[in-house]
């Protein structure tokens, strides 16, 4: 029961793809299918196989962190339209930093705050310095350059990936336990995935096969 919370915020991340599919078919950015909407489903199927959801108390904290992860993912994925129109126009470096001097300016007050109760030790600073530069400021600017080539939705898929990702370093590193739903659930995320961006190999290989 205690780690239900974790997986239920997990599950509520990967939201940012159902934003990003309505959000992006409102601002003429991409179409809205039936195909996608069935792909979305399947993905919240397949995460709440791979988080494990159980039973969680509805407590304060927990509704709080649940309608925080939500409006998180209500903003990445309704400005996806807005970042595909950016790349139009700004190279992604010129995006992302700024983007991050903002985010810089808005946290640090809090950081301040914390500061006297703070203690820095060389592991700590190198996984500060990991999570700002690494996976978010190099991930991001990886992001919109691939923003520049796809749809907007496309571009936002893979982090339905982020829970399965994350319960698959738990179980190489962490030696955490994995299951049969596990590994079903895996498989329903690249399945719902392929449906949202429209992936079809056998399309696409169809395609390039010469004319009779």
């Amino acid at each position: 029961a205690t780690q239900a919370p974790a997986g239920y915020l997990a599950l509520l991340n990967p939201a940012a793809v159902v934003f990003a599919v309505l959000s992006s078919a409102w601002f003429k950015e991409d179409t809205l299918t039936a195909g996608k909407i069935a792909g979305c489903v399947l993905g919240f199927v397949g995460l709440s196989l791979v988080v494990q959801l159980g039973p969680v108390e509805p407590s304060f904290s927990v509704l709080l962190g649940a309608g925080a992860a939500i409006l998180g993912t209500l903003f990445y994925g309704a400005t996806a339209p807005f970042q595909k129109r950016a790349t139009r126009r700004l190279a992604p470096l010129a995006i992302v930093g700024p983007m991050h001097l903002a985010a810089t300016a808005l946290i640090l007050p809090f950081g301040l705050w914390e500061l006297p109760r703070a203690r820095f030790t060389p592991h700590g600073v190198a996984m500060i310095v990991m999570l700002g530069a690494v996976t978010s400021g190099l991930a991001y600017w990886a992001h919109l350059r691939i923003m520049r080539h796809v749809t907007p939705v496309a571009a936002v898929t893979p982090i339905f990936f982020v829970p399965v990702f994350g319960v698959a370093w738990s179980y190489l590193f962490l030696d955490e336990p994995v299951s049969v739903g596990t590994f079903a659930g895996g498989a329903l995320v690249l399945l719902a995935a392929a449906m949202v961006t429209g992936f079809n190999p056998l399309r696409r290989k169809a395609a390039e096969l010469p004319p009779p």
